[in-house]
């Protein structure tokens, strides 16, 4: 599903960059964000296993770098994902 559009609402910028998800398996899902290409393994995001198709593919790319699933409370970094070693903190 891919998420174009501009919420106007104070504080809140929702980037007209092209952000979608391109694929779930069972063992992850693939996004393109920002015109990059990222894999989700579920072993280090587990938020995403038990999550519905479209519960994963209600993604919104905010002020350019951050990802937020409204519908599973779950935000994240596009740095993050760019360079996951300088995030060293794994949830558990």
């Amino acid at each position: 599903m891919r998420r174009e559009r501009k919420l106007e609402m104070p504080g809140k910028t929702i980037s007209k960059t092209r952000t979608e998800v391109l694929n779930i398996s069972a063992s992850g899902l693939w996004l393109l964000a920002d015109g990059q290409e990222y894999f989700l393994d579920f072993k280090e995001y587990p938020w995403f296993k038990g999550a519905t198709v479209d519960q994963i593919s209600d993604v919104e790319l905010i002020h350019g770098h951050h990802l937020h699933w409204p519908g599973l409370d779950v935000d994240l970094e596009l740095e993050s994902l760019s360079h996951p070693k300088n995030y060293p903190l794994i949830y558990r």
